[in-house]
């Protein structure tokens, strides 16, 4: 059984998770809005050019700023895990780059959308009423 003490000790190293994910995917984006290396060679290897790697820096920027939005956070964590495995299959099978830091993200972006899962649950219903 948990107890309260246990779930503040878990919601307190959620938060410091999701700002971390937030900050990671700000850099992230202000790397493929500055057009720098390896950004804008990964995202030729894709064969889907500026826009797509503006389309996903713009993602990036939406999701970080959702993930320190209460209500939005699990969503975003949800989105982002996504948004990463995409990134990780990218960067294995099609530019050949190092696949540590996306999946890392991956990682993080799933244990924040597992441990806000209430909320996430919460917000569908929410929508589903309207």
């Amino acid at each position: 059984m948990e107890t309260i003490k246990t779930r503040r000790l878990a919601g307190a190293g959620l938060w410091v998770l999701q700002v971390v994910a937030a900050g990671c995917f700000l850099l992230a984006a202000l790397g493929k809005f500055a057009g720098a290396e390896p950004s804008v060679s990964t995202f030729e290897a894709i064969g889907w050019g500026d826009w797509f790697r503006q389309l996903v820096g713009v993602l990036e920027v939406a999701g970080a700023v959702a993930l320190l939005v209460p209500a939005l956070a699990g969503a975003a964590a949800l989105a982002l895990t996504g948004l990463m495995a995409g990134a990780t299959l990218s960067e294995a099978f099609v530019s050949g780059g190092p696949v540590v830091v996306p999946l890392a993200l991956l990682v993080v972006s799933g244990v924040i959308a597992w441990g806000r899962r209430e909320r996430t649950a919460w917000l569908w219903e929410a929508v589903g009423r309207r």
